[in-house]
């Protein structure tokens, strides 16, 4: 009679090591692809924001024969009932805010804004996007209504910016 010997193996430590290995690589292509497809969805939901906002805007000047006055990242007083719920949503990015210019002087302009970051400018999110790869604090996404419109009221019209409709 043969009598078997069954040994137990198990996994080496370098075969762990490179499984390990092969599910971080995985990982790390993953939440780079979840990374971009959330940034695509969040500027097709800024998109929309933009078309809802011109659509309302354009509802108000026609009650009101002018746009509304300038607001510092704000909704613009009066213009509630021409918006969906009656109020100005957040902005898609991260710390983002809209915000309604409607400047006069020398060069006025009537734009609304996406500015990318928080009240205090502490906090910032720029997309990873090749129209956004300048960006800084001053910087913003906008649809202009009319005029000379920039990414700043205050800084000239070359300073890094990206106008939704300017094409």
């Amino acid at each position: 009679m043969s009598s078997f010997v069954l040994k137990k193996q198990g996994f080496t430590l370098i075969e762990l090591l490179i499984v390990i290995a092969i599910i971080g690589v995985l990982a790390g292509v993953i939440i780079g692809e979840v990374n971009r497809a959330r940034d695509k969805a969040r500027f097709a939901r800024m998109q929309l924001d933009f078309k809802n906002f011109a659509t309302a805007l354009q509802m108000y000047l026609d009650d009101h024969d002018d746009y509304p006055a300038d607001v510092y990242r704000g909704i613009p007083s009066g213009i509630e009932q021409y918006l969906a719920g009656g109020r100005w949503p957040d902005g898609p990015y991260p710390y983002s805010i809209y915000d309604w210019d409607n400047v006069e002087g020398a060069h006025p302009y009537v734009q609304l804004s996406l500015r990318f970051c928080d009240f205090s400018g502490n906090h910032c999110y720029f997309p990873d996007e090749d129209w956004a790869q300048n960006f800084d604090d001053k910087s913003s996404v906008y649809y202009c209504f009319e005029g000379e419109c920039k990414a700043h009221p205050s800084l000239p019209a070359s300073h890094p910016g990206y106008c939704i409709n300017c094409q």
